[in-house]
């Protein structure tokens, strides 16, 4: 595999189409890279594609978005997990949104996702429509309903809106690649969230001390791990078929 070269500004020539990746959490970014990604800093991918490991939630999204456009990306991807908004959307299910729903409609570059849909395996189970935006972790199912009866969206995560903004503003394509990690009748529990680094990583010291506590149980936390296998494995097909699309970035990608 090869390995990128990791600087916090490079220097892109502006007429080359450069991929500006952003990824919460390590487990997202490895599906990209083998690299022991630095937090919070751009990472050159090779001369298509840089990377950017921003943590979890909108503002840090937004400044990674910001980080990549201002440093010589071309295009903006958020890139990783989602909740299922839609009941028949299972772990593993990608999720190719048409458009970013944050208060208001952001776009998506269609002409992009169609280019990508086409590369895909026909395996894979796609779905379009509206990605919806959220400023924390939906821990419930009716938290979901809601979010979903408001917004018309199939699914849900806290980055691609801040990113799709970032994009919209500064007048450059944008694409979502999200994959379910959690069907609508089981989410994360909150008290799990306290046990989560920024990078999205566990803290093994506070999971320990949730589990006897009995805050989070053994089954919960397996539950948990297989449906981010099916998630990851979904991540993983699409990076190998993408190609160009993602900056060609296959050549990185941790198996």
């Amino acid at each position: 595999m090869g390995l990128g070269k990791i600087s916090r500004v490079d220097s892109e020539d502006s007429r080359v189409r450069v991929v500006g990746i952003i990824t919460a959490m390590r487990v997202e970014a490895r599906c990209l890279t083998s690299l022991n990604l630095p937090f919070n800093a751009r990472v050159s991918l090779g001369e298509g594609a840089a990377i950017w490991l921003s943590g979890m939630g909108e503002k840090a999204a937004r400044e990674a978005a910001e980080g990549l456009q201002a440093s010589g990306a071309t295009t903006l991807v958020s890139f990783g997990l989602a909740g299922a908004l839609d009941s028949n959307l299972r772990p593993g299910d990608l999720v190719l949104p048409e458009s970013i729903h944050a208060g208001y409609i952001l776009p998506v570059d269609l002409d992009w996702r169609n280019r990508l849909r086409q590369r895909l395996p026909a395996h894979l189970s796609v779905a379009s429509g509206i990605l919806a935006a959220s400023p924390g972790v939906l821990t419930s199912a009716g938290a979901k309903r809601e979010l979903a009866e408001a917004t018309g969206a199939c699914a849900v995560d806290m980055e691609s809106g801040a990113v799709a903004e970032v994009a919209a503003r500064a007048g450059v394509p944008f694409l979502a690649v999200r994959v379910i990690a959690d069907p609508v009748e089981f989410s994360p529990p909150p008290s799990l969230l306290n046990a989560v680094r920024p990078d999205g990583s566990a803290d093994p010291a506070r999971l320990l001390a949730l589990l006897l506590r009995r805050s989070v149980t053994l089954g919960t936390l397996l539950r948990l791990a297989a449906q981010l296998r099916a998630a990851r494995s979904t991540l993983l097909t699409v990076v190998r078929h993408a190609g160009t699309e993602l900056g060609a970035v296959s050549d990185q990608a941790h198996s």
